[in-house]
């Protein structure tokens, strides 16, 4: 505690720029009063995040070095600045806004002192509807409601049922004929190598063809291996240091999934965007924060160019894509539904079964998982959908410049920022490209 209260300490007198000062004094003070904070970091469950509240002085100290940067800020004007120290004041003024909400909250469970806490429904702790909503806003990286999410993940819900009907229509089957091929042997794999080389053959096709949808980038060839089975086992697969790590858990293995899984986790998708902004120049108070619901939105996005980039050969191997896409969609609104508006396992799987056939094993895992882990399985979606919207809109805006390489790269430069920074990133980059 000694070591807290020092740290505290040290914040506070590191945090004291001069009026006026410059913006850059500001950020400089604001990253080093930062570091020295015991600022929680989103946990892997709202358990863990509670489990993580410091002391009610640490926590009445916080707000006071919040609600400081907060009246700092206000001796900026946005206009006045460059465009790297308006990113900074942006990012600031986000961080400074959602940590005064957590505060608050924390100090108010402190009150509460509950002796036993519901590990698997938010929405039965004291303020779980508060939670609930502060989490939204943090993992989504934007200003957004749980009502609105909801209503987004239902006409998300649609677009993956559409999506799938007309890949039905394309194969010529009538119902019957076509889930009975869909469910059939034909997709399934048993040899682990077979699997491998698919894998790897995936990759081949995607670097011939990236200059379709790509400027050329210099980065390292991503490995491709079998995750380690206590790793994977509640996931399809996940990217870490370099390496694709495919999930054999689940045998034998359904060909439909190689393809948006290599694209979302590898190429284009976090290992390409992740080497790319490892190059990218950052300020100092970019590099103290991570995003993870946007790294999750680029990753969905580029799992809808399987076609251009060569992956997606048959209707079947894009079904794979969208009978995902269905499942991720569900949960949206069935996040909201267990943790905002109160559902029981039962309204849950009902809402499920309503939408995806054949999946009930998986509907009770995911029905966990959004008890446990509230909002985090929107992001991909919510993401995706706010890339493909900022597309669509720039398509009209500049109609024949629009250039969907340009695109990429303005979106690449800007997608480790929360989702309402990154926007005006993006277009902010698309302004200068057309006025030059």
């Amino acid at each position: 505690m000694k070591i807290q209260a020092a740290l505290i300490f040290t914040a506070f007198s590191l945090f004291n720029p001069k009026p006026q000062s410059s913006f850059d004094t500001f950020t400089h003070c604001f990253v080093n009063s930062y570091h020295a904070l015991p600022i929680p970091g989103l946990a892997n469950g709202y358990i863990d995040d509670l489990h993580g509240i410091e002391p009610k002085d640490t926590i009445k100290k916080e707000i006071a070095f919040f609600n400081s940067i907060k009246n700092q800020l206000r001796q900026y004007k946005l206009t006045t600045l460059s465009a790297a120290q308006q990113q900074d004041y942006l990012q600031i003024k986000f961080e400074t806004t959602m940590n005064l909400e957590r505060l608050e909250l924390e100090k108010k469970w402190l009150t509460y002192s509950p002796a036993t806490v519901p590990d698997n429904n938010i929405a039965a702790i004291p303020d779980g509807k508060a939670w609930y909503a502060y989490l939204l806003k943090r993992w989504l990286g934007a200003a957004v409601t749980p009502d609105e999410i909801f209503k987004f993940g239902l006409s998300e819900v649609d677009d993956a049922h559409t999506h799938i009907n007309l890949i039905h229509l394309q194969t010529g089957l009538d119902s019957i004929a076509f889930y009975r091929k869909i469910n059939s042997a034909e997709f399934l794999i048993n040899d682990p190598e077979i699997i491998q080389e698919c894998f790897e053959q995936t990759r081949e096709n995607i670097d011939s063809r990236l200059n379709v949808l790509f400027y050329p980038h210099q980065i390292p060839v991503v490995k491709i291996k079998q995750g380690p089975k206590e790793l994977v086992v509640h996931t399809r697969g996940f990217y870490r240091d370099g390496t694709f790590y495919y999930n054999l858990s689940d045998k034998p293995y359904n060909s439909r999934q190689i393809g948006w899984l290599f694209l979302h986790e590898a190429i284009p998708g976090h290992h390409y965007q992740t080497s790319i902004n490892e190059k990218e120049p950052h300020s100092n108070v970019q590099d103290l924060f991570f995003y993870v619901g946007s790294a999750e939105g680029w990753g969905a996005y580029v799992e809808r160019y399987g076609k251009e980039l060569g992956v997606y050969k048959t209707p079947y191997d894009e079904l794979g894509h969208w009978e995902w896409d269905l499942v991720r969609a569900v949960r949206i609104p069935m996040d909201i539904g267990v943790n905002y508006y109160g559902w029981t396992d039962q309204q849950a799987l009902a809402f499920w079964k309503k939408h995806v056939n054949n999946q009930d094993d998986i509907a009770v895992r995911e029905i966990q998982r959004v008890r446990h882990w509230p909002a985090q399985a929107i992001t991909y979606n919510y993401g995706a959908a706010q890339i493909a919207q900022w597309k669509a809109v720039l398509q009209v805006k500049l109609g024949d410049k629009f250039n969907i390489k340009d695109f990429h790269e303005w979106v690449l430069a800007n997608i480790s920022l929360p989702f309402a920074i990154a926007r005006k990133g993006v277009f902010k980059d698309a302004a200068l490209k057309t006025s030059n």
